[in-house]
């Protein structure tokens, strides 16, 4: 016996119910995911370790003296060919992205990976070539804590390596307070704007 067009109309569309509730719910997770981090989140209650180190310019940077800002921090080598450039790059550009007040609020860093071959004249030339001299401040030294940065925060150092672009280099992101709770890559997920979303979101909620 043929089943009535209307009957058929209903079933149709009892069907499809729960596939457009389910779209629906997919859709009210990306609205509230929009305030997630962009990159990868480390395991709960990591902290930036302590440094007191030199920059390019000469003075002395400490990250005790950060734990009020959001610190963005890398490890660079002025030689790098590959990645380093990129996160350069971004620093400034991610920088623009905020306002005003915030940018007060924020510390881009870099550690360098190779502190006999960056010197001051090489990461000036370094960061004006990327347009990032002024956004990212560029620690160099002593050769000795710098080093002992490497294994404080598990970095592994193109000085090691023999290779200026083979070296550990993602920006994680401290939160205010020196949690860390966010990491981005070159060449993955980091882009000036995902650089900038996800230190908005730091600045926002520590």
């Amino acid at each position: 016996m043929p089943v009535p067009l209307r009957r058929l109309v209903l079933i149709a569309i009892a069907g499809a119910l729960p596939l457009v509730a389910a779209l629906a719910g997919l859709l009210v997770l990306r609205d509230g995911d929009a305030a997630a981090y962009r990159g990868s989140r480390p395991p709960e209650g990591m902290r930036a370790a302590d440094f007191r180190l030199r920059s390019y310019t000469g003075r002395e940077v400490r990250m005790a003296d950060l734990r009020e800002k959001v610190v963005a921090l890398t490890f660079l080598d002025a030689q790098c060919q590959e990645p380093c450039p990129v996160i350069a790059a971004a620093a400034p550009r991610a920088l623009a992205r905020l306002g005003p007040e915030d940018r007060k609020r924020v510390a881009f860093i870099a550690i360098s990976t190779d502190p006999v071959e960056d010197t001051p004249a090489a990461v000036r030339s370094f960061l004006r070539r990327y347009r990032a001299e002024g956004a990212l401040d560029y620690l160099i030294g002593p050769p000795g804590d710098v080093r002992r940065s490497w294994a404080d925060y598990g970095v592994l150092a193109s000085e090691g390596t023999g290779s200026d672009s083979m070296h550990s280099a993602p920006v994680r992101i401290y939160a205010r307070g020196g949690e860390w709770v966010s990491s981005l890559s070159a060449g993955a997920d980091l882009t000036p704007r995902t650089l900038a979303h996800d230190i908005q979101i730091a600045i926002d909620t520590s």
